[in-house]
């Protein structure tokens, strides 16, 4: 059972990556969350091994705690774990490489199922936005 894992290699890890997806980027908004994202043609020249990159963060202005942070962050990886499968395959087939970057905008704990119910609809989004992309380029 191999295919619900969530590696290093599939992380957002790269501050250059990451200021580039914060300046260039697009935005979508799915309550709670403000999602960035990039969304290009894979290369042959960059060397990646995953084609999504996933980062989260939770900001420091409603949650004062780092605990409550951590655990927010915690939630979203796992939903994320659990449904990414699908993304994945479409971009494989689309040959597209997406970063993402979400962050969790709400004032609150969020419960686990509303985390993955969201999340869910985020990664909806961006399988609609991978094929239109595609049928954009032909």
């Amino acid at each position: 059972m191999k295919q619900f894992t969530l590696g290093k290699n599939e992380r957002l890890k790269s501050r250059k990556q990451i200021e580039r997806l914060f300046k260039e980027g697009k935005t979508l908004t799915v309550t709670p969350f403000k999602i960035f994202y990039i969304l290009e043609k894979k290369t042959i020249t960059v060397p990646v091994t995953s084609n999504v990159l996933f980062g989260i963060g939770a900001g420091t202005k409603n949650f004062k705690k780092a605990v409550d942070r951590n655990r927010i962050k915690r939630l979203v990886r796992e939903a994320y774990r659990l449904q990414k499968n699908e993304l994945k395959v479409k971009l494989m087939e689309k040959n597209l490489r997406l970063n993402v970057f979400f962050i969790y905008t709400g004032k609150e704990l969020p419960l686990y199922n509303l985390v993955f119910e969201k999340l869910g609809t985020a990664l909806q989004k961006f399988i609609k936005i991978a094929d239109e992309t595609d049928k954009a380029n032909t």
